[in-house]
């Protein structure tokens, strides 16, 4: 593998991954939230997503607000298929590191 997810990009790509279409900043801290039960700065997840993109792990476009929702545009992301790869990749190095840790197991 030659690139590395550090701990707080990989949950924002699972997140990106599990939200699909819906994936834009306020989505993706309550996900993160949700699943971790710790708060989460929207800024830190923003700042993730960008650094994210320019590294080609996902792209973003700009979506009109929902019907009835009124306010304004969001940027909404979609993980490429490097991102995807990279999860992969990075869950495979991460369950080879895990074998035979059965401290771990229970």
């Amino acid at each position: 593998m030659t690139d590395v997810l550090g701990g707080f990009e990989h949950r924002v790509l699972l997140a990106v991954l599990r939200l699909g279409s819906e994936s834009y900043s306020v989505p993706i801290v309550e996900e993160l939230e949700a699943v971790s039960g710790r708060s989460v700065s929207p800024s830190a997840v923003y700042v993730t997503l960008r650094r994210l993109e320019r590294r080609g792990l996902v792209t973003s476009t700009m979506a009109p607000p929902a019907p009835g929702e009124g306010g304004r545009e969001r940027r909404v992301f979609r993980i490429t298929d490097g991102g995807v790869t990279l999860l992969r990749d990075t869950r495979a190095d991460l369950d080879r590191l895990h074998e035979g840790l059965e401290v771990l197991d229970g």
